[in-house]
């Protein structure tokens, strides 16, 4: 009479059958997992840029109206033409115009998500001796054109944010 065999047997009789995959199976999934990633990585390069752009709008956005919440506090100085004046450490006293602590600090230092951030082109007149700034124009432009950015942003003290499509600070296309 013959026995019928076992579990145990019949796997002791595929013992010549590699157990796992083989060199050549592994590397075709890597070579395929390598393909995908080169395709994802320029992908994830434009998305960091447009972010970037993103958040400099916004910035310059926060720095408008800091600018007109400054002009109302201090409205015999008008605005200011320093983003240090627009910001300030609360622990180290009351707002002044020279430290207003309106911006925070990551923003009041110039630099913010691949973008430098600079307030200049101040127009002022002189009233009873005292000079008050009635405009300015703040510009954020890529730390380095094509990798942190791909545009440069202006505003002024009308609100309109326009864009200069080299990265610089010729600003004169308006964002829709």
């Amino acid at each position: 009479m013959k026995r019928k065999p076992s579990l145990l047997d019949r796997r002791a009789g595929h013992g010549n059958q590699p157990n796992g995959f083989t060199l050549m199976e592994l590397l075709i999934v890597i070579a395929i997992i390598l393909i995908l990633m080169l395709m994802a990585i320029p992908t994830f390069g434009t998305l960091k840029k447009r972010a970037n752009d993103l958040s400099a709008i916004n910035s310059i956005q926060k720095i408008n109206q800091a600018e007109i919440e400054y002009e109302s506090t201090y409205p015999a100085n008008g605005y200011t033409c320093t983003l240090s004046a627009l910001g300030g450490d609360p622990s180290s006293g009351p707002p002044s115009p020279t430290s207003s602590q309106i911006l925070q600090g990551d923003l009041t230092s110039g630099y913010k998500s691949g973008y430098k951030f600079n307030l200049g082109n101040c127009s002022k007149v002189t009233q009873n001796g005292t000079d008050r700034i009635t405009g300015y124009q703040v510009t954020a432009v890529p730390e380095t054109v094509g990798k942190t950015g791909d545009r440069g942003f202006c505003s002024d003290e009308s609100g309109q944010i326009k864009y200069d499509p080299t990265g610089g600070s010729n600003c004169t296309q308006s964002l829709q």
